[in-house]
């Protein structure tokens, strides 16, 4: 039996203009997805899943098609959810050489599936590193990110970056630019808080409708564009430990994402709650349509604002995590 954990994370900077070829800037977090996983004598593959924002579940199926899952979030996100598990499958047999090989897996995680907080790619990840280890196969981080990746963009019907997989193998503060991923040094501890809303949106769904509007509008094009700017002026504001210039380049971030059309009702009065707290930025952070927000703020007053914000169904601080996927 082997198990294996990694972090979630938080976008400073760079969500959906990354798709296309932009940098981006995300930051794991001390929340982790742990998944156990242990070889079978069949080629059979058996899933429970707890603690995913949903009630629970455990599926068996041999990967041709099997049963749903009964629980109370949108189909497409189950789906997704047990495509990851799949593909995390896939890429071990594939690294083992062994494409019979069958597992019984439990996957537990801190971070609310489909919120923002690279929920799947903690778990593939994770997945990908526990099932290969329990066949004789050690892979380095950076082979698990790319295989993760694979996943996801498998899942993501193309349209996944490396980003949210790379920051999860490898942990701490990176930056990611088509196929160039590198860890970013001497980042100062940044004091996170996250607002979550108890939704979840539909990247798939959230990332084409970018796509669209970057096809029908030339300034659409443009504003994805402009998010890369703000990322690479984020990079010298943590180069020079400016968390006031970082959290001012959230708020740019942010206003531009919501223009593309990826923010909500809840995300927006989130952020703004945030900020007349004190924070010293705030943003949306992931693919968007509903989840979390992240905000930077040392004190306790934009937890406690987000509390009493309608809503804000949980407010938490996040600490930066500088270690990516382990053995537990």
């Amino acid at each position: 039996m082997t198990v294996s954990s990694a972090p979630g994370k938080v976008y400073l900077f760079g969500e959906h203009a990354v798709v296309y070829g932009e940098p981006a800037v995300p930051c794991a977090i001390e929340r982790r997805a742990r998944v156990t996983v242990e070889a079978r004598d069949d080629d059979r593959l058996r899933v429970e899943a707890k603690d995913l924002t949903l009630d629970g579940f455990t599926v068996e199926y041999s990967g041709e098609g099997g049963d749903t899952p009964d629980v109370n979030v949108p189909t497409s996100l189950v789906e997704a959810a047990m495509g990851y598990v799949d593909g995390a499958v896939e890429q071990a047999r594939d690294v083992a050489d062994e494409p019979e090989a069958g597992f019984d897996m439990t996957v537990e995680s801190d971070i609310p599936l489909g919120a923002g907080l690279g929920s799947s790619a903690a778990v593939v990840v994770a997945a990908i590193d526990a099932a290969t280890r329990e066949l004789g196969v050690e892979l380095t981080q950076e082979a698990v990110a790319d295989r993760a990746y694979r996943v996801e963009h498998e899942v993501q019907d193309g349209e996944a970056s490396r980003a949210d997989t790379f920051c999860s193998a490898m942990g701490g503060a990176v930056r990611v630019e088509g196929d160039d991923c590198r860890r970013i040094d001497d980042v100062p501890n940044l004091p996170f808080v996250v607002g979550y809303d108890g939704g979840a949106g539909d990247t798939g769904e959230l990332v084409a409708g970018v796509r669209a509007l970057r096809e029908e509008f030339d300034f659409a094009a443009d504003t994805i564009g402009a998010i890369g700017d703000v990322v690479r002026e984020g990079e010298e504001a943590l180069a020079d430990d400016d968390v006031s210039a970082v959290g001012k380049l959230m708020n740019f971030d942010h206003g531009l994402l919501s223009a593309l059309g990826v923010s909500s009702r809840s995300l927006d009065a989130m952020v703004w709650a945030a900020r007349e707290a004190g924070a010293r930025g705030a943003k949306l952070t992931g693919a968007g349509g509903g989840g979390c927000i992240v905000a930077l703020d040392e004190t306790e007053a934009t937890r406690t604002a987000l509390n009493y914000t309608p809503g804000c169904e949980a407010a938490f601080r996040a600490e930066l995590d500088r270690e990516g996927v382990r053995v537990e």
